[in-house]
C-alpha cells in the first residue's frame, strides 16, 4: 500500500513595495472634506497617505514593486513561470490585461500572465489561487504576484457618504512564491463573499447601466458612492466584523493552528476603533500588528506592506505564525496563514 502524498510546500521568497513620494496630509483631507483634523487623525486614523504623482500609474507601480521583489529574491526573471496581476480595474487603459504588460516589463519571458480582482481581497485570494495552481500543475514552479492601486482617484471628499473611504491611497506591491522553497510557508486560506452588498458601493456612471456622459460628470457620478448608506450600515456593521474574525479563525484552523498561536496580524487599514476591536477579540497586543496611519488604505497592497513593515521593525521572527487578512467592498473577506522563517 502506497504512502499518502505530502502536500508540496509553497514559500514566499521575497516581497516588494512601491510607495509614491507624494502624500496627502490629515490637514489637507480635513480641509477638502470640511472635517476637523482630529477626526481625520483619531477616528479615520489617517496622519498622511500616499497619492499618485504624475507617473505613478497603476500597473507601473506594480512593475516597480515587482522589480524590487525580483532583485531581493536574486532570481533571473526568466525563471518566473506565471504572473498574476493583483492590481485594480482602474489602470492605464480600459479593457486591458495589465499582467501581460507587467510580465513584459520585468523580463518574465517564459511566463504567462492574467489579471484577477476581488477588490481589496485580491492579494489573499491570489495567494490561494497561486498555491493551488502550483500544487496541481508540475510546470508552475515560480509565481510572481504583483499590481498597483490608486482608487483614491475615485474619492469625492465633498461626499460624506464615502467618508469611510477617505483613506484610499496609492502604491504597488509584489510577492514571489516558489514551489519547494523551505521558508515562509503559505498555509491555508479562507474566504467569504456576500453578494447582497454587491451594489452598495459603486461608481454609478461609466459602466453599461449608465455610460459616462457630460451630465454624469456634472453630477459627479463618476466617483465612488454609497447607494444606501443607512441600509448598508445596518446590514453590514455586525456581519462584517463576524466574517472578518471568522476568516482568520478558519484559515488558522485549516492550517493546524488556533488564534492563540498568532504572533503577527497583517491587517488592512480601517478606522482605529475597528482595528483595536479586532486585536482585542484575538487577544493580540498593539505590537503584534501595525496600524497603517502613515499610509492609509492601499487596497489589496496593505497586507504586503504590513508584512514588510513588520519584518523591518522586528515584529516578525523565525517560527512566527503570521495571518494576512483583508476585507473588500462587494463584500469579500479573506485570510491566509503563513508560517514565517
Amino acid at each position: 500500500m502506497s504512502e499518502p502524498s505530502v502536500p508540496i510546500g509553497i514559500g514566499i521568497v521575497s516581497t516588494g513595495i512601491y510607495i509614491p513620494k507624494t502624500f496627502m496630509t490629515s490637514r489637507q483631507i480635513a480641509e477638502e472634506a470640511g472635517l476637523p483634523q482630529e477626526v481625520v487623525e483619531n477616528k479615520l486614523g489617517i496622519r498622511k497617505k500616499p497619492i499618485p504623482d504624475r507617473d505613478d500609474h497603476t500597473c507601473e507601480m506594480g512593475i516597480r514593486a515587482a522589480r524590487l521583489a525580483i532583485e531581493k529574491a536574486g532570481i533571473d526573471p526568466g525563471e518566473i513561470d506565471l504572473v498574476i496581476y493583483i492590481g485594480e480595474e482602474h489602470k492605464e487603459y480600459l479593457l486591458w490585461t495589465a499582467g501581460i504588460k507587467l510580465q513584459h516589463e520585468v523580463g518574465a519571458v517564459n511566463a504567462w500572465a492574467f489579471d484577477v480582482a476581488l477588490r481589496c481581497g485580491t492579494t489573499v485570494m491570489a495567494l490561494k489561487m497561486a498555491k493551488d495552481m502550483m500544487r496541481s500543475d508540475p510546470s508552475i514552479h515560480t509565481v510572481l504576484l504583483a499590481g498597483g492601486y490608486r482608487n483614491c482617484d475615485y474619492i469625492d471628499y465633498k461626499n460624506p457618504r464615502t467618508r469611510f473611504m477617505y483613506n484610499l491611497a496609492a502604491g504597488g506591491g509584489a510577492i514571489i512564491l516558489q514551489k519547494g522553497y523551505p521558508r515562509n510557508q503559505v498555509l491555508e486560506s479562507h474566504l467569504i463573499t456576500d453578494g447582497s452588498f454587491s451594489e452598495d458601493v459603486v461608481v454609478v456612471a461609466g459602466g453599461t447601466k449608465r455610460p459616462i456622459s457630460v451630465e454624469a460628470i456634472e453630477k459627479r457620478l463618476n466617483y465612488l458612492d454609497v447607494t444606501d448608506p443607512e441600509g448598508m450600515k445596518q446590514r453590514l456593521e455586525q456581519k462584517t466584523m463576524d466574517h472578518f474574525l471568522n476568516v482568520i479563525r478558519m484559515s488558522l484552523e485549516k492550517s493546524g493552528y488556533q488564534e492563540k498561536d498568532i504572533r503577527y496580524l497583517a491587517i488592512l487599514h480601517m478606522k482605529k476603533s475597528a482595528h483595536d476591536h479586532v486585536l482585542r477579540e484575538l487577544g493580540l497586543s498593539e505590537e503584534q500588528s501595525i496600524y497603517l496611519s502613515d499610509y492609509g488604505h492601499i487596497g489589496q497592497i496593505d497586507q504586503i506592506l504590513s508584512l514588510e513593515l513588520g519584518l523591518k521593525e522586528g515584529r516578525i521572527r523565525d517560527g512566527d505564525v503570521v495571518v494576512l487578512v483583508s476585507a473588500g467592498i462587494g463584500y469579500a473577506w479573506g485570510a491566509t496563514t503563513i508560517r514565517w522563517g
